[in-house]
């Protein structure tokens, strides 16, 4: 983007259209053959009337259609468990002797033994365990190379969209870049509350949630985007013959690689809240039974996030990080970030989650996400502009994000949601403290650093705020 200049908008342009369009696929995706165990919890059922498996068929079937799993029966005068296997019952997984049959002979036994005790028993079933039949499908790998496209797409666009309004706000007013940027989070909570109402609205009592609605709004909202970027006019920008050997310059920096190290850091947290969040309350709300209007809960959360903390932080982010400075900005937000976890993990209802995101998104993701792309801006050399924002993000958003996505992951499968958010809450208090030990007793002892975007020795922060050169780290 900072080499080919007069193809600036071309690249953005054609950024939008792949990114959209690659999510606009995924909808189009079959759903995996067999029954969707949208109720865990069955009642007046009985153990005795199920018919013994036949264990070839199942074997056959087994990606087909069949699933199984472990169920614990509650009945008058005993408890036992027995294995389960489901099949559709218009994809609805249900007990009984036309959709489920019992895998093991040693509880068809037990069945027998319980004979006068289990009718009229309820029944609690584990998670369908179907993760051979699920990598080896057509849609699981379809849905993983359409959302690396996507997203690698989505990602590069916004480093690059980052780079294009400092250029327009030019250097006497980049700390009004929050500004700019809280339109983005009004967009996003309108949307996501609209579009989780629509889903829910157009889904009731469907096993399947139909996300056609949302469909419309990207393709509706892609085309409004494409329209405002067609005619956005972009400043000319003084063009660097030495891209690569200012880039260098910079990682030479030791005070600059921990930047981006601690904005890795900030990508990982933010990859546990953006990817496991909504997991973890939809596995909230099946706890404390409350699945009926799931979508829209989730979309008042992402709302809440939106026009609460994010458009309060993004519109006062030029003061704090004015008032504050970047290294004092990037300690409260990881303690924000313990916080915020450490609060969510002790959700007893989805409405604390709502209120917990209400007031903590804002100091923790807005201010944060600020402050690192103001100073990936500040540290930029003339004509370099995207590369270094791509670079910044490209550790945030992109190396950060996917580490914390295989963390999580691996997390949440072994110590489930509850635990995983506390794990990842001590990792941002310990992250608060190694930042400000290295700010205290670190970067202020080295002021002398070269500033890459004019060859002027670095200033002290107030200096450097007043004549714009630099910030303090």
């Amino acid at each position: 983007m900072d080499y080919f200049q007069t193809w600036r908008k071309v690249i953005f342009l054609t950024l939008l259209a792949i990114t959209n369009i690659c999510y606009i696929i995924i909808l189009f995706l079959s759903p995996l053959p067999g029954p969707i165990l949208s109720e865990h919890y069955f009642q007046n059922v009985s153990c005795e009337t199920l018919p013994r498996c036949n264990m070839k068929s199942v074997r056959i079937a087994l990606c087909n259609g069949t699933k199984d799993t472990m169920c614990y029966w509650i009945c008058e005068n005993t408890n036992f468990s027995t294995q389960l296997s489901f099949r559709a019952d218009q994809n609805k997984a249900t007990i009984s002797p036309d959709t489920t049959c019992l895998l093991n002979i040693n509880q068809i036994s037990l069945c027998q033994e319980n004979l006068t005790n289990s009718y009229n028993c309820n029944v609690i079933c584990d998670n369908f365990k179907d993760d051979q039949c699920l990598y080896t499908s057509a849609t699981f790998w379809s849905f993983v190379i359409l959302m690396c496209i996507g997203e690698t797409g989505s990602f590069v666009f916004f480093s690059i969209s980052d780079a294009f309004c400092f250029v327009i706000l030019g250097q006497d007013k980049r700390l009004k870049y929050g500004k700019q940027r809280l339109w983005g989070a009004v967009g996003y909570g309108i949307v996501v509350c609209l579009s989780g109402y629509m889903i829910d609205f157009f889904s009731h009592d469907k096993v399947y949630k139909n996300y056609i609605p949302s469909m419309l709004l990207v393709i509706i909202f892609t085309c409004i985007d494409f329209i405002c970027c067609i005619k956005l006019k972009l400043p000319f920008q003084s063009q660097s013959t030495t891209i690569l050997k200012d880039v260098i310059t910079l990682l030479k920096s030791k005070s600059i690689v921990i930047f981006l190290c601690f904005s890795g850091f900030f990508g990982i947290l933010n990859s546990i809240m953006r990817n496991f969040l909504l997991w973890y309350v939809e596995d909230l709300s099946i706890a404390i039974g409350y699945t009926d209007r799931i979508k829209l809960i989730e979309g008042l959360i992402l709302a809440a996030q939106a026009f609460s903390g994010e458009v309060i932080f993004f519109f006062l982010s030029g003061k704090i990080l004015k008032k504050l400075g970047y290294g004092y900005t990037f300690t409260v937000c990881f303690i924000c970030y313990a916080l915020r976890l450490g609060l969510i993990s002790l959700a007893p209802t989805l409405w604390w989650v709502l209120l917990t995101e209400f007031f903590m998104q804002g100091p923790s993701y807005a201010l944060s996400f600020t402050a690192i792309i103001s100073y990936g801006n500040v540290i930029t050399p003339t004509g370099a502009s995207s590369t270094v924002q791509g670079l910044v993000q490209g550790v945030n958003e992109g190396l950060g994000f996917s580490v914390g996505s295989l963390i999580g992951g691996i997390l949440f499968k072994k110590f489930g949601g509850i635990m995983t958010l506390r794990i990842i809450s001590v990792f941002a208090a310990f992250s608060a403290l190694t930042y400000f030990v290295f700010h205290i007793f670190y970067f202020k002892q080295f002021q002398h650093k070269t500033d890459t975007r004019n060859n002027i020795k670095w200033r002290e922060l107030d200096d450097a705020q007043k004549h714009r050169n630099i910030a303090d780290i």
